[in-house]
């Protein structure tokens, strides 16, 4: 029989721990790190196995938070053994993608950039720009993230001027094509008056665009026009030369200089503080810069969650952060008008092997999620990687052909990395803008609320509903003084009480609080400190008795000690605190309350936009409820095939019948409805 003591965490049973470690070998491979659920938390690598898993365990008062809420989660630690680091790269790349643990994530997800996703999972692709890397399916792909978003959107908007797309989210019409189809941008989608294999043939070569194999792509283009040309098709020989005169606008000014323009290189670089490090990313192909990628790191997390990987000792970010001095190439790190860029040193020492640990870790999670023909033959780095030989043979095995590696010192290729370096810099001092007016609100609102620590996570939450109709909750989530719409959610309200005619905003509130932290009052063992689902503050959209219903609810639950709950009340804009009569005195202008408000205001905004949706619903099914027989999920179905009411009035009987669910004795129902005379 297993002991339940098997099921504890790893740090509440030393013995088992150490058993434990002493079974790993110190050899190259992979680990697991999983939790009493059998849900893994992390995947590393390592070339000890060993001696890094033990280092999680060695010294818990050093590590950050988030990392230490990981290792006290801890129940089980696997391992694979590999014979070389490299394969324990390969194999991490494919167990984290298949996985995909929370702990992984070390690249801030915090849509900051947007991506292209291409759903490949369809049988028809979609293609359009998202800031939210976690909702595709397996199959689709995603290229960036692009730091010029307005170039971005003149790029998608060029490739669907110039190739045939489907071009609405929905048919127009039911039983042909839209005019679209007739000025020939749209392929027909809607009717499938094209394949599948030959609409996915287009999207190829879209992806090319994304991928900066702008010049294959023109090839294949040139090669296509000749064939037409020479069939005497010289309607089709005429667009594909208007497609291969729009791609070449696209990088017509974006050349740049290097000796050699036939090698494919990417260049990367960054500038980091005591908090973040922004990574800027050049693709060149042929001497054309075709993508400009960013990516945002939070130097903790690199510094913390792999500890060999990171020589950087607690604390010497902080020693050398004021000193804001450039780079490489004798630059001050001040533009023009004598503005601190905020660059920190990075030259010598264990802070050189640190940011290039760094750049490290963006390029081993950039290149795995990339097809082997997005792997440039050069890569050039800005200082030099802590493991490059290993990453080098990674990439030229996935690519198939040798790729290089390069931290250049001299000449041309080193004032490339200079430049993206400025790139980089500039970025992190917009950043750095960013940061100051949010911590100066969020101090303004920790003062306020007489908060012993800044608070990270605020949650806010407002009620909709038009006399008890339809009412709905929302809850969002501001971190660091900035919406995470990632964290968002919706609430329907099920109080049997809250009907048409009878509203209770009190007891929506109540009842939606109790819904969102119920798994907190049944599991007590479930972290609060450093757990980044649990808030710092809850902000309540209302007054004094709003207040109220949320504290009970958050009494009842044995939460109250562990949250700090506030509302904010219109017209006056007052801050109220549980079990006070009177609100704070405060400045409706001063940061603090103006965070709160945005919050506020937020909240309200998506909360009456689900409304808005509930009952547009309801208005769409209203009249399909007098009908015999036609339950919830056959409206459903049936709005779903024929897209609004005025379709179904004007269907006959046999197109009724062939929508889902719907029979020729339901379908003559809704005929007769609808045509009460015939």
């Amino acid at each position: 029989m297993t002991s339940s003591t098997e099921f504890l965490p790893l740090l509440k049973n030393p013995e088992r721990l150490e058993k434990r470690l002493k079974e790993i070998p110190s050899e190259p491979g992979v680990y697991f790190m999983r939790d009493k659920s059998d849900r893994i938390l992390y995947i590393g690598k390592s070339k000890k196995l060993r001696s890094r898993v033990r280092s999680y365990f060695r010294d818990s008062q050093s590590l950050s938070p988030r990392i230490a809420m990981m290792v006290r989660q801890v129940a089980e630690i696997e391992f694979i053994v590999t014979d070389t680091e490299s394969e324990a790269l390969a194999l991490e790349a494919n167990l984290v993608k298949q996985h995909q643990p929370y702990f992984n994530v070390l690249l801030k997800d915090d849509k900051k950039y947007p991506y292209v996703l291409i759903t490949w999972s369809e049988a028809y692709p979609r293609i359009f720009i998202t800031r939210n890397r976690r909702l595709a399916k397996e199959k689709d792909k995603y290229y960036g993230p692009y730091v010029d978003s307005g170039l971005l959107r003149r790029t998608l908007h060029i490739v669907k001027r110039l190739f045939p797309l489907k071009q609405r989210p929905q048919p127009l019409f039911k039983d042909r094509p839209c005019l679209n189809y007739d000025l020939g941008r749209c392929p027909g989608v809607c009717q499938k008056l094209i394949s599948s294999e030959d609409y996915r043939k287009t999207i190829q070569k879209i992806a090319m665009v994304f991928q900066g194999r702008n010049s294959e792509l023109l090839d294949v283009l040139t090669a296509q026009m000749e064939k037409a040309a020479e069939d005497l098709n010289f309607e089709q020989a005429a667009r594909i030369r208007d497609q291969i005169g729009g791609l070449r606008s696209l990088t017509a000014d974006q050349k740049v200089s290097l000796p050699n323009d036939t090698v494919s290189r990417d260049a990367i670089a960054l500038a980091a503080d005591e908090k973040h490090a922004c990574i800027q990313l050049f693709q060149i192909r042929a001497g054309k810069l075709v993508g400009r990628l960013g990516f945002v790191a939070e130097v903790p997390a690199f510094q913390e969650l792999d500890p060999p990987k990171s020589p950087l000792k607690r604390g010497t970010l902080d020693q050398f952060s004021p000193l804001f001095k450039g780079g490489r190439g004798g630059s001050n790190g001040f533009d023009g008008e004598g503005e601190n860029l905020a660059s920190p040193l990075l030259t010598g020492g264990n802070e050189t092997l640190f940011l290039g640990a760094i750049l490290q870790r963006v390029l081993e999670e950039h290149y795995q999620n990339a097809e082997s023909v997005e792997i440039p033959s050069e890569i050039l780095v800005q200082h030099e990687l802590p493991d490059s030989e290993m990453l080098g043979e990674f990439l030229t095995e996935r690519k198939g052909r040798k790729v290089s590696i390069i931290a250049p010192q001299r000449q041309t290729k080193a004032e490339l990395i200079e430049m993206v370096e400025r790139n980089a810099e500039y970025e992190l001092a917009r950043m750095q803008k960013l940061g100051d007016r949010n911590t100066e609100a969020t101090q303004d609102l920790a003062d306020i609320l007489d908060l012993a620590e800044l608070p990270r996570r605020i949650e806010g939450y407002d009620i909709s509903h038009i006399q008890g109709s339809n009412a709905v909750a929302s809850q969002v989530v501001f971190i660091d003084g900035l919406p995470a719409k990632q964290h968002y959610r919706h609430y329907k309200i099920r109080n049997p009480e809250v009907k048409i005619g009878h509203s209770d905003d009190f007891a929506s509130l109540a009842e939606v609080i109790s819904r969102r932290f119920r798994k907190y009052g049944e599991d007590p063992q479930l972290p609060r400190v450093g757990n980044p689902d649990f808030p710092d503050l809850i902000m309540i959209d209302g007054g004094k008795g709003q207040l109220s219903s949320v504290v009970a609810v958050l009494q009842e639950m044995n939460l109250l000690e562990d949250l700090r709950v506030v509302s904010l009340a219109k017209q006056r804009e007052e801050i109220f605190l549980p079990g006070e009569s009177l609100p704070l005195e405060t400045n409706a202008e001063q940061p603090g309350v103006q965070l709160l408000r945005r919050l506020r205001d937020e909240a309200h905004r998506f909360a009456v936009t689900f409304h808005r949706q509930q009952r547009s619903d309801k208005l769409k099914r209203s009249r399909l409820d007098e009908i015999p027989g036609l339950g919830f999920n056959r409206q459903k179905q049936l709005l779903a095939h024929f897209r609004s009411i005025d379709y179904i009035r004007e269907a006959s009987p046999e197109q009724l019948a062939k929508a889902p669910g719907i029979g020729s004795h339901i379908a003559q129902e809704i005929y007769k409805y609808f045509h009460p005379s015939v």
